[in-house]
């Protein structure tokens, strides 16, 4: 393959999991927060690389930090700014940025406050590099405030805000329990993706299930544990239960994050699913989940699925053309970002984009 940076749509990234560890010690200065396990930027940055945490949870618990900076308008801002440069420097071009509002209300800013920092910050990194953006708010299925968190989404959708998430550990926070926000935000057109069947176990395809059927998901976060409502044979899968086969008739976007479902799920590279889910005919999308926590990049998850499963230059512009086709954003930029941008660009590497936009 050529060594061009493709263009990529990014539809599951976390603010608070992609901050530069040299804006984590400026801002831990500038707001007099103490406890960064590390004041040297490649020391810090060695620290939050959560590639071997081994668990989701124990993979969470470096958060602390990057919220614990992340208080007031200057420093939301700046994080969100930096956000929108990087992504666009990686080949990025359109670009579902998700967080929890609710996190970032220490230093007296209000969650509607919290939203209109980060808009702007996006707004001002979007000027400077032409990456399009929407922003999902995400509230945290251990705690109670999931309702109010929709209610907030619908009524900053003119900040940039076009989805809404339960994110946060899984095990015993099934989709079910925040059902009156999910509801909530349908209703009020903001649409949604609910992480299910990421590190929920054997009860993986069950979460899956309840975020569509009972939530209304149009978009499963992860999804990596859909493999275990499969039958598999030499490496492919041959035949799905129940929840594997809606997923699959349906095509419901699966926002794939490998790097991250390495590090909380102990897997071995060629041992990630993502390539036996792909040949089978499910809808995959690439995704980075949080580029500090692990270590990697849009061009880095483009990288892993060449090397480890298979994938060529055609399969990178088809799941690229599927990321576009699941992103929350309206038609018209779908259809510009298309045929301006991301089609002509894998034509000249020599790939078969699929034709017009429909």
């Amino acid at each position: 393959m050529p060594d061009v940076r493709l263009p990529s749509v990014l539809l599951h990234d976390h603010l608070d999991g992609g901050l530069r560890p040299d804006t984590v010690i400026d801002l831990a200065r500038d707001i007099g927060y103490e406890g960064l396990p590390a004041d040297d930027p490649l020391a810090l940055a060695t620290f939050f690389d959560q590639s071997r945490s081994g668990s989701l949870e124990s993979y969470l618990q470096a958060f602390r930090h990057t919220i614990g900076v992340m208080q007031g308008h200057d420093s939301l801002e700046r994080v969100a700014y930096e956000a929108a440069v990087d992504l666009a420097a990686d080949g990025v071009v359109y670009a579902e940025i998700r967080f929890c509002p609710a996190l970032h209300t220490r230093h007296g800013v209000t969650p509607v406050e919290v939203v209109s920092a980060v808009s702007s910050g996006l707004h001002r990194g979007a000027a400077e590099t032409g990456l399009v953006w929407g922003l999902i708010l995400d509230a945290m299925r251990q705690e109670h405030r999931s309702l109010e968190m929709a209610r907030l989404a619908a009524s900053t959708r003119h900040l940039g805000v076009v989805g809404f998430d339960l994110a946060g550990p899984e095990v015993g926070h099934p989709p079910r329990e925040h059902l009156a926000a999910c509801r909530h935000a349908r209703a009020s057109g903001v649409r949604l993706t609910i992480h299910a069947g990421e590190a929920a176990g054997v009860l993986g395809p069950a979460y899956i299930a309840e975020a569509l059927e009972v939530c209304g998901a149009e978009r499963i976060g992860h999804g990596v544990e859909v493999i275990r409502d499969c039958l598999l044979a030499d490496g492919e899968i041959v035949d799905t239960g129940p929840v594997a086969a809606r997923v699959l008739d349906r095509q419901t976007p699966l926002e794939m994050c490998p790097a991250s479902n390495l590090a909380t799920g102990r897997l071995a590279p060629e041992d990630h699913p993502i390539g036996m889910l792909y040949r089978a005919g499910f809808n995959v999308t690439i995704n980075t989940d949080n580029r500090l926590m692990s270590s990697t990049t849009m061009s880095g998850e483009f990288d892993f699925v060449r090397t480890h499963h298979g994938f060529g230059l055609h399969d990178l512009a088809r799941v690229t053309r599927r990321s576009l086709e699941a992103a929350f954003c309206d038609h018209a930029t779908k259809l510009r970002l298309w045929e301006d941008r991301i089609a002509p660009a894998y034509v000249e590497v020599g790939a078969l984009p699929g034709g017009e936009w429909r």
